[in-house]
């Protein structure tokens, strides 16, 4: 990995650790806050694909339509859950187990669907990012438990998502060569027109979430593509094995913001299964 492709990826994991902590503390309708952070996005991305599609006189494809729906379409299952869970759970469960459980179903579809036989260090990853979600959901009260559970569950559920969109949008930039901002803002374009009708039967909600939440809705439209695109680019030039693990150094600093913003209990236990978790996609991206 270059020197600039690490920087890039270091970056947008610390981007992406802030933004789900401002996603956490937010109150009122679930759908709504996505559909307001999405169409926030779409509003400062799409201007500056056109710009950049102009400027390389208006190429068109038929994968970028192909590739931006079917990755609106996982985005819209991720924020959706990831968000409930968010409302549901804590982010010092939710925020490490969805980020260790995405890399640990990409690496067993590679084994079961793609036919690929990873080595004995990424078998050995996948059960040290098990130990590790073991770590952060144990050890406490029986009170706290069905929250834990909870956690463990939307924490799970979006990990799927993250593993679906994680290698759909790889083949989308990478193999059909589409450049990250344009591909983003169409994504993020189509995912806000998809999120509208369900949002026009919340109208009752708009008003309430929008004033308790308008300022988290700003950081995450804002620094939640800034994140991806991030990623993205760093996709063309680097193979999506050593950016996924170099990604997920966001589930430390998002540990410590789950203790520091949130209050939230066990921090010491849940930093060393973030850390293990971490651990353990690193040994998976070396097999």
């Amino acid at each position: 990995m270059t020197a600039t492709a690490l920087t890039l990826v270091l970056c947008a994991a610390l981007f992406h650790a802030l933004w789900n902590s401002a996603a956490k503390g937010a109150s009122g309708d679930s759908y709504v806050f996505v559909w307001v952070n999405s169409v926030g996005s779409a509003v400062l991305c799409l201007p500056l694909a056109l710009v950049q599609l102009a400027q390389a006189g208006w190429p068109w494809s038929w994968e970028l339509l192909v590739a931006a729906v079917g990755s609106a379409l996982l985005h819209i299952v991720y924020s959706l859950v990831l968000q409930t869970g968010y409302q549901r759970a804590e982010l010092g469960v939710v925020y490490p187990v969805a980020r260790g459980v995405g890399p640990l179903l990409t690496m067993l579809v590679a084994l079961l669907v793609l036919g690929e036989r990873p080595g004995v260090a990424a078998v050995l990853g996948g059960v040290v990012v098990l130990a590790g979600i073991l770590v952060v959901t144990t050890g406490n009260s029986v009170a706290r438990r069905d929250r834990l559970v909870r956690g463990l569950v939307y924490g799970s559920a979006t990990g799927v998502a993250i593993a679906g969109y994680t290698l759909w949008d790889n083949h989308a930039v990478v193999a059909w060569e589409l450049a990250p901002l344009t591909y983003f803002a169409f994504t993020i374009t189509i995912q806000s027109l998809l999120l509208t009708p369900g949002a026009l039967l919340r109208r009752r909600h708009w008003q309430g979430t929008v004033r308790a939440n308008w300022h988290r809705s700003a950081v995450v439209a804002v620094l939640s593509p800034l994140a991806y695109i991030l990623v993205l680019i760093a996709m063309q030039t680097t193979p999506v094995s050593v950016v996924a693990p170099v990604r997920e150094s966001s589930i430390v600093i998002g540990s410590l913001l789950a203790w520091w913003l949130y209050q939230e209990p066990n921090p010491v236990r849940r930093l060393i299964g973030a850390v293990v978790v971490l651990a353990g996609i690193a040994l998976i991206a070396a097999g």
